[in-house]
Parts: structure tokens; sequence; C-alpha cells
């Protein structure tokens, strides 16, 4: 191996921008000190085996305090006959009476919040009322004859014409205001 000595002597004959800068200091000593509330440096991920996982005892830190069960999630909504294009001529639009028709969607959230009141309509008002539910996934033609862009639309009828729209999961005096207006 080269001396310090040597390796100069090989770079004495060439141009000074190729010679290398020596110095007698002493090499730079870098001390990195971690600053008050910064972060901890990153040291990569622990990787947990499955093996080792179902090895170990699952301990809770939650108190045993019994669950909260909401008593909405165990009503049954009553079960509203369905309209089909096919069936939409004769019990909507040839029906004597009112009817109300909920728009749906088996996707929407607030179509399942808004069935149960609209079968508690449909049970108070029997008799003088027909309540029907349309798929609009099943049923897209009456949706876009009707002008459905949102879900749930509930649209009354009264002898072949629509009455009134009401749009969205709306409380139950809501649309007990709406149907009072045509019974």
């Amino acid at each position: 191996m080269a001396t310090i000595a040597e390796s100069t002597a090989l770079f004495s004959s060439s141009p000074s921008y190729l010679q290398p800068a020596i110095t007698s200091r002493p090499a730079l000593s870098v001390s990195v000190r971690r600053r008050p509330g910064a972060l901890p440096e990153f040291r990569g991920l622990k990787l947990q085996s499955p093996l080792y996982s179902s090895i170990t005892p699952k301990v809770s830190r939650r108190p045993s305090t019994p669950a909260i069960v909401s008593q909405a999630q165990n009503t049954t909504a009553l079960d509203i006959p369905t309209v089909t294009d096919t069936t939409w001529q004769s019990l909507v639009l040839k029906a004597d009476g009112p009817v109300l028709v909920e728009f749906w969607a088996p996707w929407c959230g607030p179509c399942r919040m808004i069935h149960p009141v609209v079968g508690e309509l449909a049970q108070e008002y029997a008799g003088k009322l027909n309540c029907f539910r349309l798929s609009t996934d099943e049923s897209p033609s009456i949706a876009t004859q009707y002008g459905i862009r949102s879900v749930p639309t509930m649209m009354i009828f009264n002898k072949g014409e629509k009455k009134d729209t009401v749009i969205g999961a709306v409380p139950k005096t809501t649309l007990t205001a709406s149907i009072e207006k045509y019974l």
C-alpha cells in the first residue's frame, strides 16, 4: 500500500487542480443529538409471526362492563310490498286512493333508516293509503321517468298523478304532513 509521500509524488507533476488537498486537521467527528420534542429515529418495522400470536395470551385492558346494544338493531320493519316495472301501472297509476312509493336502493344506508318509518306509516294508514317500495337498481326505467336522482325518495300519487315528493331520510312527522294533504 502506498504511503502519503508516495501518493503525493504521483500528483506532483500533475496540474494543481488535480492534486488532492492534504490537511493536517483531524477527521471531522459528527455527533447527533436529539432535539427535545423531536421524533425518534425510524428503526424498521416489527413483524409478528402468526405462529407466536396464537401462543401469546390475549389480555384486554378494558373493564369488564356489559356492552351497550342499541334497541334499534333488534327491531324489524314491516314488510312493504314491492312494485316493479310490470306492476307499476296496476298498483300505482290505476289505484283509486293515494299511494306512497318509497324509491330506495339496497346499498343505501339512509334508505334502511327510513324503511321502518314507512312501514309504521303503512300500518297507521291501512285502508286509507297504499304503500309500496321500488328498488331503483331493479327498476331504473321508472326511477328515470320520475326524475329520481337520489334515494331515498318518497312520492305520493293520487289517481295516477304525482302529487308530492319528499327526498331524504326525513322525520316521520314530515311524511305524515305530506300524506295528510291528500287523504
